[in-house]
């Protein structure tokens, strides 16, 4: 059976591969981000994955700890630096990731890990998307990553919980390197990053 222990041991596998292969560069861009980011090269988020279950989610810190004179954070776009900018566009941001994924809080495949107060604002059927393990990469992200509105993201998230197999997995993870190397959906139409899912507008 591929869930849950023919996935969970490609994820081992391919994880630690990718550890090794990638760790020149975990190591470049940790220690550019050490100094850029007044010694804070990591971005911690606690996540819903599983079931539901919270986690904390790595990522290297690709934006800049801005307030305004309220004590609010800025607004993404004017917190984003520009070495984020580039290892974002090259996906070098998700590489933490992969210790997610060898303790086993995330897959290498899956609907991506969103943030925890959208719980409470998912249809039944948006729910479904923690049936399986977050991903690193996953269905909607091959297929217009954030240039993708919430309704149609989350269709594709619970087509593939509908539809997962080692095929498809195997198709996502080819496709993700395409989708790296053209660097396609970056961003969201008019946005550095996804806007915020608010919920009933977007039900299916």
């Amino acid at each position: 059976m591929y869930i849950p222990f023919g996935k969970r041991l490609m994820d081992l596998i391919l994880a630690l591969v990718l550890i090794v292969l990638t760790s020149p560069f975990f190591m470049i861009v940790a220690l550019v981000l050490f100094f850029s980011n007044n010694g804070k090269p990591f971005f911690y988020q606690f996540r819903p994955g599983l079931n539901g279950e919270i986690f904390k989610l790595i990522k290297f810190k690709t934006m800049n700890d801005v307030f305004d004179d309220q004590g609010n954070l800025l607004e993404d776009e004017k917190r984003l630096t520009n070495f984020g900018k580039i290892i974002r566009k090259a996906s070098l941001d998700e590489i933490p990731q992969l210790w997610n994924v060898l303790i086993g809080e995330m897959s290498l495949v899956g609907p991506r890990p969103l943030l925890e107060e959208y719980l409470a604002l998912y249809s039944y059927k948006q729910a479904r998307r923690h049936e399986v393990r977050p991903g690193i990469t996953g269905w909607a992200q091959v297929n217009g990553r954030n240039d993708v509105d919430w309704k149609k993201r989350f269709e594709m998230d619970v087509w593939y919980v509908d539809n997962i197999s080692f095929k498809l997995d195997l198709k996502i993870m080819l496709l993700t390197v395409q989708k790296i190397f053209q660097r396609e959906g970056v961003n969201f139409q008019g946005h550095v990053t996804m806007p915020k899912f608010k919920g009933n507008e977007s039900e299916i």
